[in-house]
């Protein structure tokens, strides 16, 4: 199973006018970082850095003046995420992004059924909260004290970690990888149902006659007469 954990940094917070300028991402592949990632700067042409955006992450003008424009790296977007899920951090945001600026180009949308929200994943474990990606650190012991601004990649490798532990940490995945790389599973989901249909199939012909011997049976049955009212017990007045 193939995953892609993405984040976004954009120039607002209107994808109808505001445009992506960065994009990073973290392959897994049955739940573990196989070390392919993804790290692409990105000029949003005319459209500029609004200064709330850029209190947020650092990302200016100047420095996007050279970077290629969206739709010279749709490509090399598309061919990261193949056919992997797209997981984000309240990826209605997101994917409300990426989806604009491959409409812009004549590219199809990402379908939902492809997206996983971290961000609801998160709520419905964690109803009381807070669900912030930073709050999600904190709750699972993962150090973030290195993020001083967000950065889709930074961001992407955190998140990659909080999504792991939301899913049950490192024991999530019983199908342990060799390298890390896909098709290399050692013991695969499929090699666990394989095991599962097995052993289904191990049943005896007839039960195991009881280990009780015949005076055990009858000090229970003494035992189970003196408990007073019979009611339920009378139910299992016999060990067999």
């Amino acid at each position: 199973m193939r995953e892609i954990i993405f984040d976004t940094e954009t120039t607002g917070l209107d994808n109808r006018a505001d445009r992506i300028i960065e994009i990073g991402g973290i392959e897994l592949f049955n739940h573990f970082p196989t070390g392919n990632t993804l790290h692409i700067y990105i000029n949003p042409g005319d459209q500029k850095v609004h200064p709330d955006a850029l209190a947020v992450h650092g990302i200016t003008d100047e420095f996007l003046k050279d970077k290629k424009p969206f739709a010279a790296v749709a490509d090399e977007i598309l061919a990261f995420f193949g056919d992997g899920k797209w997981i984000a951090h309240n990826a209605t945001f997101d994917m409300g992004f990426i989806n604009a600026e491959f409409a812009r180009i004549g590219l199809p949308p990402i379908l939902p059924d492809k997206v996983i929200d971290t961000l609801s994943m998160a709520r419905r474990k964690h109803p009381m909260g807070p669900n912030s990606l930073d709050a999600l650190c904190r709750r699972y012991g993962i150090d973030n004290s290195h993020r001083t601004k967000h950065g889709a990649l930074l961001d992407s490798e955190l998140l990659a970690e909080v999504y792991i532990e939301m899913i049950g940490g490192r024991q999530a995945a019983f199908g342990l990888s060799i390298s890390g790389q896909p098709g290399q599973a050692a013991r695969g989901d499929m090699a666990m149902e394989d095991d599962m249909a097995f052993a289904a199939t191990l049943e005896r012909p007839r039960p195991l006659g009881s280990r009780l011997s015949q005076s055990e049976a009858q000090a229970h049955e003494a035992l189970v007469a003196k408990l007073g009212e019979k009611g339920i017990w009378a139910k299992y007045a016999s060990p067999n």
